[in-house]
């Protein structure tokens, strides 16, 4: 066997953090010092940051390429999602890099994603670098961050290498790194420099045919599927014959109609591409994550990629309420179902299955948030359809029903420690670990159901008075653990059609919290509030005040009403119940019952009891 062989003129990189530790802000910075943006060239902030979604909620959703030119060497950049929800997105952009970049606030320290990126970064043995961002915040404590990076690494049995990290401070926002606290810097030079000497460059076998993992999947309307990966062994060409081999060494011919490298931001087409790049192929139609491109003269599969299995199911329906069809331009279940299984060549991470019937299909994905940016998208394209509550997905082993675990993290106030600890106790809970350092706050980590954090980030919000911060990633499947109640309240449900009335909401309020406003349209089953006791009740909220030819002093008096509980989609998913399902058009958000008909409704109930009796 021959030796490999470096291409010392490529570097590929992924940037891991946290969500909010300013690694989109870094890599903006890291654009404009290495010329790939002119002066004066007129751009937005938060370039990678492409999609409209991304940039208002300030997160990255999907993992994206790009590459940068420092002093003859071409980098790779792999700007990774720091969103728990999105994490198979890292999973997969770790296997086309030689290296990583872990970014940490530099006063809020490493967070669960960080745990969850850094812990694959080290199973793949990858160089990491640290990056200390955020040193000028008033709260910073750098120190006290770096032996938190070292506990970590420790704690995910890094190896004597790998606990020898390069160490760097930065301040994303205004482009500058450094060496040393106190060394000050102007510019992002010592983190170019410590990228191209620290992180080794990709290696190959000269002797070895083509080969090309498929580690990530794109899509576009002109040349169908896309292959992303990076390229092990060999050289592949614009227009040659090859092969791709699937998860049971099944071998499917193609030929590459289009060959694509990064450059700054954009693909470029190319004639050929060497070992070490990363690249876009198109020609290919039924391609899978984890799959081997190569040569039909010497198929050799390389090591496979493994995704994650979803842990979280919705059901997506066509609209039949009586508003359907008036606000959405595509309202029917075949135009539905034809963009989520678009979506499916999009994002790997998602799955779409028949929902049993024609008008509906089972969406699986790893959890609600994600879930809650797919529907975002669909109704901002002009989609109309109805979406149930989310449910984890069990697996069943000698006879045994198992259940999706979160490892959860809870930094709250002293004070609160109690009710926090209540409530997930309620919720099958497991204490696993508390800090107290005495500053007032305690950080508390918690094993519990994936099923019990549907519908609680409000309610921790609101018992820690929005000081509370809660994250979590997936921890793997478990014994199931019992049920528990999920809503302790009501729903206040329209039993008619029409549109709400001041004077009746007024009525409306000792009985709870109200969603809507006077002169919202309602249709009977449509849910308009909360009810403070656990059981439904309906309601006219159209009724209007009786009209009489006596008139007294402050009688006529304006209503004035408390403010209504406006739904974002979020809160809407996390407030439903069985039998309730939410409607979804570009225009509005309406909660409603599965049964519309209260008499049906009714009907089921007691049929239900005498079932159970």
């Amino acid at each position: 066997m021959s030796s490999l062989i470096s291409n010392t003129g490529i570097r590929n990189i992924a940037i891991i953090s946290h969500v909010d530790h300013g690694k989109t802000t870094l890599v903006d910075a890291m654009f404009r010092q290495s010329g790939l943006i002119r002066a004066g060239q007129e751009i937005d902030d938060r370039i990678m940051d492409s999609l409209e979604l991304e940039r208002e909620r300030g997160i990255t959703i999907a993992a994206k390429n790009c590459a940068v030119n420092w002093k003859g060497t071409k980098i790779n950049i792999i700007d990774t999602p720091g969103h728990a929800d999105f994490g198979g997105e890292v999973e997969r952009a770790l296997a086309m890099v030689d290296g990583a970049l872990l970014l940490v606030d530099a006063s809020e320290g490493p967070l669960p994603q960080t745990r969850f990126v850094l812990k694959k970064t080290l199973e793949a043995g990858l160089k990491v670098i640290v990056v200390i961002n955020k040193i000028d915040r008033q709260d910073a404590r750098p120190n006290e961050v770096l032996n938190e990076i070292y506990d970590l690494f420790i704690d995910l049995d890094a190896t004597e290498e790998q606990l020898e990290f390069p160490l760097l401070y930065a301040i994303g926002r205004e482009g500058i790194a450094q060496k040393g606290l106190e060394q000050g810097g102007g510019d992002l030079q010592p983190l170019f420099d410590t990228i191209v000497e620290q992180i080794p460059p990709p290696s190959h076998d000269p002797d070895e045919p083509f080969q090309m993992l498929v580690a990530d999947l794109g899509y576009s309307d002109y040349l169908g599927r896309l292959a992303i990966g990076r390229v092990v062994n060999g050289r592949v060409r614009s227009n040659d014959s090859l092969a791709c081999l699937g998860a049971l060494g099944r071998q499917v011919s193609l030929k590459v109609s289009k060959l694509q490298v990064y450059e700054g931001l954009n693909l470029q087409e190319t004639e050929s591409a060497e070992p070490g790049d990363i690249v876009v192929l198109a020609g290919v139609a039924a391609v899978k994550i984890g799959d081997t491109i190569c040569t039909h003269d010497s198929p050799k599969p390389l090591k496979r990629i493994k995704v994650e299995e979803p842990t979280v199911s919705m059901r997506f329906t066509i609209n039949t309420s009586p508003f359907a069809g008036k606000e959405g331009k595509y309202v029917q279940a075949s135009k539905v179902g034809e963009r989520l299984f678009k979506e499916t060549l999009r994002n790997v991470a998602i799955q779409v299955e028949d929902g049993g019937d024609r008008e509906s299909f089972v969406v699986k994905g790893r959890g609600e948030f994600q879930m809650a940016i797919l529907i975002e998208t669909m109704r901002r394209e002009g989609f109309e359809f109805c979406v149930g509550r989310p449910e984890v997905i069990y697996r069943y082993r000698n006879g045994e029903t198992y259940e999706p675990m979160e490892h959860l993290f809870v930094d709250c106030n002293e004070n609160f420690l109690g009710i926090v600890t209540e409530k997930l106790s309620s919720r099958k809970g497991h204490m696993i670990n508390l800090v107290n350092k005495g500053s007032g706050r305690v950080r508390v980590e918690f094993s519990i159901p994936a099923r019990a954090l549907i519908g609680y980030r409000e309610e921790f919000l609101t018992d820690t008075k929005g000081t509370g911060i809660m994250n979590c990633h997936y921890a793997g499947y478990d014994l199931y653990r019992g049920g528990f109640p999920t809503r302790y309240t009501g729903s206040i449900v329209a039993d008619r059609q029409g549109k709400a009335v001041a004077y009746a909401l007024f009525n409306l309020e000792p009985r709870g919290q109200l969603f809507i406003v006077s002169g919202t349209p309602v249709y009977e089953g449509m849910i308009v509030g909360e009810h403070n006791r656990e059981n439904d009740i309906n309601v006219n909220p159209c009724k209007e005040k009786k009209l009489t030819n006596m008139r007294a002093a402050g009688r006529d008096e304006n209503v004035i009403l408390a403010p209504p509980r406006i739904m974002t989609l979020e809160r809407a998913i996390h407030f439903i119940k069985e039998g309730e399902i939410i409607e979804v058009t570009p225009k509005s958000l309406r909660l409603r019952k599965a049964v519309l008909s209260a008499k049906q409704r009714h009907l089921n109930a007691v049929a239900e009891k005498k079932a159970v009796a």
